[in-house]
């Protein structure tokens, strides 16, 4: 089975693939990884999807709403940053955004005067402090080693650090089977109560809403689809009763099924 995830080798993203193919190929977008997916290009993807200090990953929401795959499982796994350097003196710290993100507090508090640059990945942020010794990286501590030293562990701004991925399929791999499921919803209208009523066709099931967010359509200003992640099976009846409901209230636009899935928890 051949996966592909954010690149370069050494990424977080990288570790989660891991648990899912013995061969792993990278991209520098989650916009990438999920055309790649969903041309058949590749078995698998694996995108970051949740973290639990910075919240949902935008680029990760938008890809699924533009393209048709399925979501075939979920990997939890705790994120371990270190900084990385050749040497103490350096003056810029580059990283993924996220990454920068959680450190926050850690780099206000010790190197107030670094200068932040946002990459691709952490991988690619190693690969810059490799290069230059004016600049630190943002990384697990395994990506030390040759020149690049590890500073100081364990610096991101809450122990709780936690990343979800989704690891996705072509479109003919959704199942029914699974704990969890996620949907995208465009009603294509607005109006006073309707995110309630949507809502309230899961309550009225006694399903639990794991996660709701919107995102702008894009078509135009004030027009917005949800995505939706639910604690139930579309092998359960009360799933379909749910979503034949959401169906008819977001008749004038549309309902995608991601697919229902389990939840695995990586640990690295």
């Amino acid at each position: 089975m051949r996966a592909v995830t954010l690149g370069p080798a050494g990424t977080y993203s990288h570790r989660a693939a891991n648990a899912v193919a013995e061969e792993v190929e990278f991209r520098e977008s989650v916009t990438a990884i999920v055309e790649a997916v969903a041309v058949g290009e590749y078995d698998r993807g694996v995108i970051p999807i949740e973290n639990s200090i910075e919240g949902s990953v935008t680029e990760s929401l938008d890809s699924l709403s533009e393209y048709d795959i399925a979501v075939v499982k979920e990997i939890v796994t705790p994120i371990r940053h270190a900084l990385l350097a050749q040497g103490a003196g350096f003056s810029t710290v580059a990283s993924h955004s996220q990454a920068l993100a959680q450190c926050r507090k850690y780099l206000e508090s010790e190197h107030p005067d670094a200068t932040h640059e946002a990459v691709a990945s952490t991988a690619r942020g190693v690969e810059r402090a490799r290069e230059d010794p004016s600049v630190a990286a943002i990384g697990h501590p395994e990506n030390a080693g040759g020149d690049l030293q590890v500073l100081a562990e364990d610096i991101q701004d809450r122990t709780s650090n936690a990343t979800r991925f989704l690891v996705i399929a072509p479109a003919g791999e959704r199942s029914a089977a699974g704990g969890k499921s996620t949907i995208v919803v465009y009603p294509n209208m607005n109006y006073p109560g309707l995110l309630l009523e949507l809502l309230e066709a899961f309550a009225e099931e006694n399903i639990n809403l794991s996660r709701v967010e919107s995102r702008p359509s894009g078509d135009r200003l004030g027009d917005y689809l949800f995505h939706i992640d639910i604690e139930a099976g579309m092998y359960e009846r009360r799933t379909e009763r749910a979503i034949d409901r959401v169906e008819s209230i977001a008749e004038n636009g549309w309902v995608r099924w991601l697919g229902s899935y389990d939840t695995e928890h990586v640990l690295y």
